[in-house]
């Protein structure tokens, strides 16, 4: 039986500066897989190509069975790629509400499902994305890739620059969703954290795939090695 996310030899530019030099990833049904590096190694790149932001040169992405080729964005979308994408991208005009119900597909995730994995979201239902502090904005972004029903919902960075106990609130939810066997795909700087949910690990460096493991097998060595950490 094929993976969720098969990605072989991935090769991408920007004009013409290459940017991936041939990287795989593997990742399970059910499986939260981290992808590791450090700042301009080619994970965002990685995740655009994945999610047709941007088109590869050459490799093979396949997801759910279907290859997704030349598909443009909103086709690969639907097929179930819940993409919450580097910085706070809310619809800032909109309310809470607005913003989660625009999203909306049939499936488990509803407007009081996202209310109860984000209560903060709930008791601000009715105001504008533009009035919420940065993490409730984040909160508000992640809630509106679920309403979508991903099969696989892809974090970049969706904790970078918010505050501790935002952080940990926004942890708390990522750990809640893998326990329900949502399939993650994330991107994170804080290795205590992703090792709290990831099954296993993909480290980029310099555009290539450079190590392949779970956490546990990360150690110290190879997270300074890898990740200047």
């Amino acid at each position: 039986m094929s993976a969720l996310l098969e990605v072989e030899e991935l090769t991408a530019a920007y004009g013409q500066v290459q940017a991936l030099f041939g990287v795989s990833l593997k990742l399970e049904e059910g499986e939260a897989l981290a992808l590791m590096g450090r700042n301009g190694m080619g994970k965002t790149t990685t995740i655009a190509c994945i999610t047709r932001m941007l088109g590869a040169r050459s490799g093979r992405i396949a997801f759910a069975g279907h290859d997704l080729g030349r598909l443009p964005s909103h086709k690969a979308a639907r097929l179930g790629l819940g993409l919450v994408p580097e910085g706070r991208r809310a619809f800032r005009g909109l309310t809470v509400r607005e913003n989660l119900m625009a999203a909306a597909r049939k499936g488990e995730w509803t407007f009081d499902k996202v209310a109860e994995l984000f209560p903060r979201l709930a008791e601000r239902a009715d105001q504008k994305a533009e009035t919420l502090s940065g993490g409730e904005q984040q909160m508000l972004v992640i809630g509106r890739a679920l309403m979508t029903n991903p099969r696989l919902l892809i974090l970049d960075e969706a904790t970078e620059g918010l505050a501790p106990v935002v952080r940990q609130e926004i942890w708390a939810a990522i750990r809640a969703l893998k326990a329900r066997g949502q399939s993650i795909l994330i991107v994170d700087k804080s290795l205590k954290e992703l090792a709290t949910v990831a099954d296993r690990c993909t480290v980029l460096e310099r555009g290539r795939d450079v190590w392949h493991g779970t956490p546990a097998k990360l150690t110290p060595d190879l997270a300074h090695r890898f990740l200047g950490v």
